[in-house]
């Protein structure tokens, strides 16, 4: 049995060796993976209206194509969170900025939003400008575990599959507890492992997601509720929107099938990175964590006191 612990880094196999890489390393080699998946995900998930690198939401009282299942996830988001067109909102981990402008575009926001790849920030500015809201966000390269931000600075933080990253889950949330407001609210949407032991064929699994995606390790719900908890956020509230996520991981994983040709022939002619390579696995990968039952899907929000 294969147990995957809180606090450490399973991305490569060196690592569980007792090799340890510097938070640095380990930004630069997330950076590194949306850098060079740039267009993967423009061309085979998202599109340039949604921008979206996270799973849609799928209301089966609605007929949502993809691209609006990743829009309708901001909208979720922003509904469970009780956002207000009068909030200022920072998006922790913005991507290439896809919901900050969103929120500036649909609502009215202003929006800052943080990433640690400095190309995901000039494209989020170029797309922020063709969108016509680039005077209602602003786009920085921070580390939302240690932001340049004063104490008090937002009303709300939103994390939207962007916590994951973070390799301490209570550092996230001790830094967006210190940015936000009095009355401030968190949200933030993640996917959560639903057991630690995994036989080998699950460990494979859960390693090639985890390396396909830069994330070092995930949290258990009851984990990230007691983060919540010890850094004191109160009216913690945990949606489980699995059952709304799944149609996107079907998604996800008959289109990793229908590529696989093309990604064959491609990694052939060495013209796959690595990066490239491990995100494609990971569409098949992903499909197995939630078949089997060893990940869900939940949206957390809290308040700050």
């Amino acid at each position: 049995m294969y147990t995957l612990e809180p606090n450490q880094d399973y991305r490569d196999q060196s690592l569980r060796d007792n090799a340890e890489l510097s938070s640095t390393e380990l930004q630069a080699d997330a950076a590194k993976h949306y850098d060079d998946c740039y267009n993967d995900y423009l061309v085979a998930w998202c599109n340039r209206d949604n921008l979206a690198l996270h799973y849609g939401y799928w209301d089966e009282a609605k007929p949502y194509d993809q691209h609006q299942a990743l829009l309708n996830k901001n909208q979720v988001l922003y509904e469970k969170a009780g956002i207000q067109a009068g909030d200022k909102v920072l998006d922790a981990g913005c991507g290439i900025g896809g919901s900050t402008i969103w929120m500036a575009k649909q609502h009215g926001n202003q929006v800052t939003g943080i990433t640690i790849s400095a190309k995901q920030a000039d494209y989020a500015r170029q797309h922020a400008k063709r969108h016509g809201v680039a005077d209602r966000v602003d786009f920085q390269v921070a580390d939302f575990c240690a932001t340049p931000f004063p104490d008090a600075s937002f009303d709300v933080v939103w994390a939207l599959e962007s916590s994951c990253h973070a390799l301490h889950k209570g550092e996230f949330l001790r830094e967006a507890w210190r940015v936000l407001r009095p009355g401030g609210r968190i949200v933030v949407c993640d996917g959560f492992v639903l057991q630690r032991q995994f036989n080998p064929q699950q460990w494979q699994a859960v390693v090639t997601c985890l390396n396909g995606w830069a994330v070092p390790n995930l949290c258990a719900r009851d984990e990230f509720k007691g983060l919540l908890e010890q850094q004191g956020f109160q009216a913690i509230v945990c949606h489980d929107i699995t059952a709304q996520t799944q149609a996107s991981v079907e998604h996800m994983y008959k289109v990793a099938k229908r590529l696989k040709p093309v990604q064959t022939i491609s990694e052939w002619l060495g013209l796959r990175s690595k990066a490239q390579t491990a995100n494609y696995l990971v569409g098949l990968a992903q499909h197995q964590l939630f078949t089997e039952k060893l990940t869900e899907y939940c949206i957390f929000t809290a308040q700050k006191a």
